[in-house]
């Protein structure tokens, strides 16, 4: 595949405005990130709220992105659904529209049908009929399933699937899984909190929720382990987390909108059901932002 899967890319929030997509709003954070360091971007990842969005909503957020990315840094698209005709359909879609790859994340409604052959049977269909490069998705903490790298490993010699992120957050598995694949099957981290660590065992990249916030220092992690600057590497990193933890496990979705909101760009609401932070939290947000000193202004 010409598609080489490394870096580091930000899985984009999706903003609403009174509960619509907001494409003007979208416009300018994407601005943000086409002029960073950034690799490349993820439009419909967990962050772009993808559940919450129509088929048609979809195409066109894919659409909208690659028209304004052309040129200037990869798109990759989420496509998974629970059937492997949606997943395939959207996939299809998504490749026509300029997607330069697809992010295909577990079926998990039925979870307890979900076995490794089950699992295998759908990512290889997916694989055979998609037009374009196809990343498997593992994120048990919302689908509740877990894929193994006994399954990864046999997935990875499919020529159409050349990569995996792992939001799992499993290091003892994420190194399993570089081991048992092939060299150019690329492993990303799927958080921030574990980047350097996935780096040094053998990781391309990263696809990370705080490289929306903070994408020059994200990416400068694995430029300055790339460079054998490993202790620096390793203290950016390190002051990373905290912000990291704040805007994954600690206030979600809301939270990584609000700090868009801080740093000057556009965050918004999250689509409900999902609901945006209140002002004890967005307090807390603020000093943990201002603590990383990476930005002059926090409003």
């Amino acid at each position: 595949m010409s598609f080489e899967l490394k870096g580091v890319y930000a899985p984009i929030p999706t903003p609403f405005v009174d509960g619509e997509i907001a494409y003007d709003k979208l416009e300018r954070n994407l601005e943000y990130w086409l002029d960073s360091k950034l690799e490349g971007l993820v439009v419909l990842g967990s962050n772009g709220e993808f559940v919450l969005l129509s088929s048609e909503e979809k195409i066109q957020l894919i659409k909208f992105v690659c028209q304004k990315a052309k040129g200037r840094k990869s798109v990759i698209a989420g496509t998974g659904a629970e059937s492997t005709a949606e997943t395939i359909f959207s996939s299809q879609q998504a490749a026509a529209v300029g997607a330069d790859a697809v992010l295909v994340v577990t079926p998990n409604y039925y979870k307890g049908a979900m076995s490794d052959k089950a699992l295998i049977r759908f990512y290889l269909d997916v694989a055979e009929a998609s037009t374009a490069p196809v990343i498997l998705y593992n994120m048990p903490g919302n689908t509740g399933i877990n894929l193994s790298p006994k399954v990864v490993a046999e997935l990875a010699q499919h020529p159409n699937i050349i990569g995996i992120k792992d939001s799992g957050g499993n290091i003892v598995q994420i190194t399993e899984v570089i081991r048992n694949t092939p060299s150019d099957f690329s492993v990303f981290a799927g958080s921030a909190s574990f980047l350097y660590a996935s780096l040094a065992l053998g990781a391309k990249g990263g696809t990370l929720a705080l490289a929306n916030v903070f994408p020059n220092e994200c990416a400068e992690v694995q430029a300055l382990f790339e460079a054998g600057k490993w202790e620096e590497s390793k203290a950016l990193q390190l002051k990373l987390m905290e912000s990291n933890t704040a805007v994954t496990a600690r206030f979600g979705i809301a939270g990584l909108k609000a700090a868009l909101d801080m740093l000057g760009y556009f965050g918004g609401d999250p689509r409900l059901p999902l609901l945006p932070i209140g002002g004890v939290e967005k307090a807390d947000l603020k000093e943990i932002l201002k603590r990383t000193q990476f930005v002059a202004n926090i409003n």
